[in-house]
């Protein structure tokens, strides 16, 4: 095997078959037009690029996105995710609105490019719901907590980047620096986040069809791909999504089933305790549920509906309050096809996230769900604590 390198770009010769590595950045025109203009000199067999099935059609069909059904994506629990993504997509909506380009333009260059030489085109990278729950499996409640809180803050930021600088973080000595960084505030997502997908972009890249291959790809890859890329990898087990505990499922009956327990014997034993547990467990479940609902400026009755279902929710880990809520919101507040259509701008802001109906409804149920989530603690911490007084 042997390596040469050029700007942003890698040259990988295997046996019979040559690999052309274009490192770019999700942002950069430069490398927009680097894409196109590799393509067109290189005449590729193949043309990889850095997507998966569903970022692909999302590409491909353009809006249909805004036939999204704001009570579906509530029933199948998925709040939460399609806030996040709508969170992630705004730092790079943000950057590119800066330098006036579309996101991800370099590897819509590449599909058109290796349409317009009759390269075959290959979608390399995983699936980005089975990248997503390995990260998610890799972190204990801190480390999501840290992680979410970083990307919030990262969203919101104000500061802006040059092209230029855009450009040097394409090189390996600032991307080695940067992931460096990276790996050191969140160790356990560098394996799912850029080994595991190194590898998989590699296997997928080195069994390309054609003795001559083009690969777009995102600067952070590049690196390890050049290492792996020689190496046999198993897509299977690459793509496997991580098993679920049974651990969270246990604790999740446990939990509710001590604080009943609780609250029935001391009930039975002290009727005023008992009352006095009650009471305490409905107002801390269900006053930061509506706390949060109320963050989120909802509407009355969201924050209503967050008081009464919080206390019941908590009890049953099938069910959030955050649902019921987000269900009562949508319902008062329905998503507009106006919202759908300003959904892309109003994610660049703070402001636009709590003014749009879309982003609103998702806010709802996910500080709901924060708020229940600590009413429960502090709720059920209350009751262990009057449980003792009344019974030591």
């Amino acid at each position: 095997m042997s390596i040469e390198t050029e700007q942003n770009i890698t040259r990988i010769h295997i046996e019979d078959k040559e690999f052309i590595l274009i490192g770019t950045a999700h942002v950069s025109r430069q490398s927009a037009e680097q894409v196109k203009e590799v393509i067109e000199r290189e005449r590729p067999d193949t043309v990889c690029i850095e997507l998966d099935e569903p970022r692909y059609q999302s590409i491909v069909e353009g809006d249909k996105w805004k036939q999204t059904d704001i009570f579906q994506v509530i029933k199948e629990r998925k709040a939460t995710l399609l806030l996040m993504n709508l969170a992630i997509g705004s730092f790079q909506k943000r950057m590119a609105k800066q330098f006036g380009i579309k996101p991800g333009q370099e590897m819509i260059q590449g599909i058109e490019s290796a349409k317009e030489t009759g390269a075959e085109l290959v979608l390399a990278d995983r699936n980005i719901q089975v990248t997503f729950s390995r990260i998610w499996n890799n972190l204990g409640f801190t480390g999501k907590a840290k992680l979410l809180t970083q990307i919030i803050f990262s969203i919101f930021s104000d500061e802006s980047i040059t092209e230029e600088e855009l450009e040097r973080i394409k090189s390996k000595d600032m991307l080695d620096s940067m992931l460096n960084e990276f790996t050191q505030v969140f160790p356990q997502l560098k394996t799912p986040l850029i080994d595991e997908r190194d590898q998989y972009l590699a296997q997928k890249i080195r069994t390309a069809p054609g003795e001559k291959v083009v690969a777009v790809l995102g600067a952070a890859h590049v690196p390890g791909i050049t290492k792996e890329i020689h190496k046999e990898h198993d897509l299977k087990r690459l793509s496997e999504r991580p098993p679920k505990s049974k651990a969270p499922k246990i604790i999740g009956w446990m939990i509710p089933l001590a604080i009943i327990a609780l609250i029935v014997y001391t009930f039975i034993n002290n009727p005023s305790a008992g009352f006095d547990q009650s009471i305490s467990w409905i107002l801390w479940n269900g006053g930061f549920s509506a706390l949060g609902v109320l963050i989120g400026m909802g509407h009355p009755l969201a924050i209503l509906t967050a008081f009464i279902a919080a206390p019941i929710t908590s009890l049953h880990p099938l069910l959030a309050a955050g649902w019921f809520a987000g269900f009562v919101q949508a319902y008062f507040k329905r998503p507009s096809v106006k919202d759908f259509d300003t959904l892309s701008e109003d994610v660049l802001s703070v402001k636009g996230f709590w003014n749009n109906k879309v982003t609103r409804v998702l806010l709802i149920v996910v500080l709901a769900n924060l708020g229940s989530t600590l009413g429960t603690v502090i709720g059920g911490a209350d009751v262990v604590r009057l449980f003792i007084k009344n019974f030591t």
